[in-house]
């Protein structure tokens, strides 16, 4: 700002003297004024030059006029094939240290791409021209352009230069005093370079660069620094990590789909969850074309989106439809890993599903038995049932059969669990988990995850108990384990709070017809149950038999004609990404409630929350219960 006013006031005087010395001029002698008019014309130009240059203008005339002719060394070493052709160039035509900078650089690459790494070679450092080569380096120092020393050193790291070393030690001290004056692009690339190195003296230089990035992040202009930058994040500071992510949300435009790939990976794994930043991203990585959309963007970009719990169905279904026609194709590691990331995100797609099924049968020799359960865990968690589940399942029994046992103790409950949900659990295969033998075993291996798992084991129990009633034991070992489960302890959500409340007002307060928050011995609970007899009218519950409390309830049978309605207020969660359609524990509970003789009186979050007074709530409870006694009628 200073420097522009200062440049305008020089414009302004310049103008204004311009006309003076022309009137003093007129009226002084011819030789006098010719004088007074040439050393106007000398000096004025000059100072409202100088005046005027923005430091910008001043750094690229100076840049422009420090740039070196191209020599025929430059030539040589562009056209060189292979190292051999660097070094004799080198020898014959080598002379400043900013030749000796790009030579080096050049040599690297060669190297690394025609004899590989240098520990496999170490007598290519004892070439004695390459020894010239890094001395006359050493020697000129200062005059190596910063663009080749920031390579150089990048060089160096690579060659796995040991600290002591005097050229890695003249480069590193270079680059430390020079530090202020690299652009954001060469800060970038030490930082991204740099990171992960354990030396003091790399260390400092890498911090020095993340310092200056800090300051000058406004400066940043292209993507690719951006990105870069952000995949790197981990070494970052959470203050330069959100001045990239608002940078990136600027540049995002800009982005190839390999950026957006890397950003989000990078966030997921950071565990960043910036949603403007990932809605920009999702937005431009729609408009790219089905070329960009590479297998291994897909997995990457689903892994990230479950792994930050963030949903973009457009995105989603586009990703699907690139990917279908390539599951036959895929490793049974990216058909595992783009199912448990899609289940995480709670979004089911039929047909890809179908084809991950497909794939198993196919390939079911391919599959380790880990990767089987993470299928299998999966497909419980969307409730999704294959087309051809006979012969899939047919191949997952005659795995698990085999393997089970020798999982460990809480994937054997995870997975008996999932099998509960899709309804492929034997019997036999559900006795050992009801037994106090594996509780005592999970005990051991972990008791706080113990506490995670005792309403899978009740789970488990009623599957025994309701889907299989011929078992031996088994209702005994259900009551057994539901005694030592506490009771639900979760603070209410707003819907099932308004339905308590609405059900309260509905029945009458301080009725004994009304049971709220019922937490029974199969590990369900419901929201709110009700008798009602053959009239439609709510019973006294406080003297009928309860099965599905732990203390049983009173002693006198249900009346004839009599129904058990339970009702289940349904939260967002409940259901799949973008669906009505129930998640798979859900459904369970739902088949394990009719089994236990309940009817259930579904009120789904999207339908109450549009009730807005108590008058429609309890016309939608009449309603809702009508309904629910007329198709359990019907059947």
């Amino acid at each position: 700002m200073a420097s522009r006013l200062l440049g305008r006031y020089a414009r302004l005087l310049y103008r204004a003297s311009s006309q003076a010395p022309a009137a003093t001029a007129a009226r002084l002698p011819p030789s006098v004024a010719g004088v007074l008019e040439v050393q106007r014309g000398q000096d004025w130009p000059c100072i409202t030059e100088r005046l005027m240059c923005t430091g910008k203008i001043i750094a690229k005339e100076e840049a422009v006029a420090s740039i070196p002719r191209r020599t025929r060394l430059d030539e040589l070493v562009e056209k060189a094939a292979v190292p051999e052709d660097v070094l004799v160039a080198w020898a014959e035509q080598g002379r400043t240290g900013n030749q000796a900078a790009t030579a080096l650089v050049k040599w690297i690459r060669l190297v690394r791409a025609t004899k590989g790494t240098f520990k496999e070679q170490p007598d290519l450092m004892m070439d004695s021209r390459l020894q010239d080569m890094l001395h006359i380096l050493t020697q000129q120092m200062s005059s190596v352009w910063n663009s080749t020393l920031v390579s150089v050193l990048n060089t160096l790291w690579i060659m796995d230069v040991p600290p002591p070393d005097p050229v890695l030690t003249s480069v590193q001290t270079e680059v430390l005093w020079r530090i202020r004056r690299l652009t954001y692009k060469q800060l970038g690339t030490l930082a991204r370079w740099g990171t992960g190195r354990k030396e003091e003296q790399d260390v400092t230089i890498v911090n020095a660069a993340l310092k200056q990035l800090e300051l000058r992040w406004t400066e940043i202009s292209d993507a690719k620094t951006v990105s870069a930058l952000i995949s790197r994040g981990r070494y970052m500071t959470p203050t330069l990590m959100d001045k990239l992510e608002d940078k990136a949300l600027e540049l995002a435009e800009g982005f190839s789909s390999e950026d957006i790939r890397k950003v989000c990976v990078s966030l997921a794994a950071l565990g960043r969850r910036s949603v403007p930043l990932l809605r920009a991203l999702s937005y431009y990585l729609l408009q790219k074309p089905s070329s960009e959309f590479t297998t291994k963007l897909i997995l990457d970009m689903a892994y990230a989106y479950g792994k930050l719990n963030f949903h973009q169905s457009q995105l989603f279904q586009r990703m699907a439809s690139e990917l279908l026609p390539r599951v036959p194709k895929l490793s049974t590691v990216d058909v595992v890993h783009c199912a448990k990331s899609l289940g995480f995100l709670k979004w089911l797609h039929i047909p890809l599903f179908e084809a991950f099924a497909l794939n198993y049968t196919a390939n079911s020799q391919n599959y380790s038995t880990l990767q089987l359960c993470n299928l299998i865990l999966t497909f419980a968690r969307l409730g999704f049932e294959p087309s051809k589940r006979d012969e899939f399942y047919s191949k997952v029994h005659s795995v698990l059969e085999e393997s089970l046992a020798g999982l460990e103790p809480f994937l054997q409950t995870d997975v008996v669990w999932s099998l509960c949900v899709l309804q492929q659990a034997k019997p036999h295969l559900l006795i050992p988990f009801t037994q106090q033998k594996h509780i005592a075993i999970l005990s051991e291996k972990s008791p706080v995850r113990l506490e995670n798992y005792r309403l899978k084991l009740l789970h488990i129990a009623a599957t025994l108990h309701l889907e299989h009633p011929g078992s031996s034991e088994t209702a005994s070992s259900l009551l057994e384990t539901a005694l030592s489960i506490p009771a639900n302890s979760y603070p209410l959500s707003p819907v099932q709070s308004s339905l308590r409340g609405a059900l309260k007002s509905l029945v009458g307060v301080g009725t004994e017809a009304l049971r709220t928050g019922v937490d029974t011995v199969y590990g369900w609970t419901i929201d709110g149950e009700l008798v009602l007899d053959h009239d439609n009218k709510p019973v006294d519950l406080s003297m009928l038999k309860a099965p599905h409390l732990p203390n049983g309830g009173g002693d006198q049978d249900l009346p004839d004609g009599a129904r058990r309605l339970a009702f289940l207020a349904w939260e967002f969660p409940n259901f799949g990404s973008k669906s009505k359609d129930l998640l798979g524990r859900y459904v369970m509970m739902k088949r394990h409630l009719h089994l236990a003789g309940f009817i259930t009186v579904e009120v789904p979050y999207y339908e109450w929350l549009e009730l807005k007074t108590d008058r429609q709530k309890a016309g939608y409870l009449k309603d809702k219960m009508g309904k629910a006694v007329a198709e359990d009628m019907a059947k």
